[in-house]
């Protein structure tokens, strides 16, 4: 199985509502993407966060199946429309167990 986790740091411009919307459009992806074990987001309360505000996990069946969800039409559609637009930072890490 293979753990993805992402990190976002928006913009100052971000809103509450851009930033559910992305929210809502991850939490989506998890019936639209094969090989998607779990999925979950969700906003960050950590002090040790360096600043970053909300964290995505999700659980794949294998390198596969990570290998195929970036480039999906259904992830690419959040990346593009929902988090860039907004996006100060993020940070992402991957690894297997």
């Amino acid at each position: 199985m293979i753990i993805h986790v992402v990190l976002f740091k928006w913009t100052e411009e971000a809103t509450p509502e851009a930033i559910a919307a992305v929210l809502e459009g991850l939490k989506e992806l998890k019936t639209k993407i094969p090989g998607i074990i779990d999925l979950s987001c969700g906003t960050n309360f950590s002090e040790r966060s360096q600043g970053f505000q909300h964290g995505l996990v999700v659980k794949f069946t294998d390198k596969t199946a990570l290998e195929a969800y970036t480039p999906h039409p259904d992830h690419q559609a959040v990346v593009q429309n929902l988090i860039k637009p907004i996006l100060a930072e993020i940070l992402a890490v991957d690894y297997e167990v």
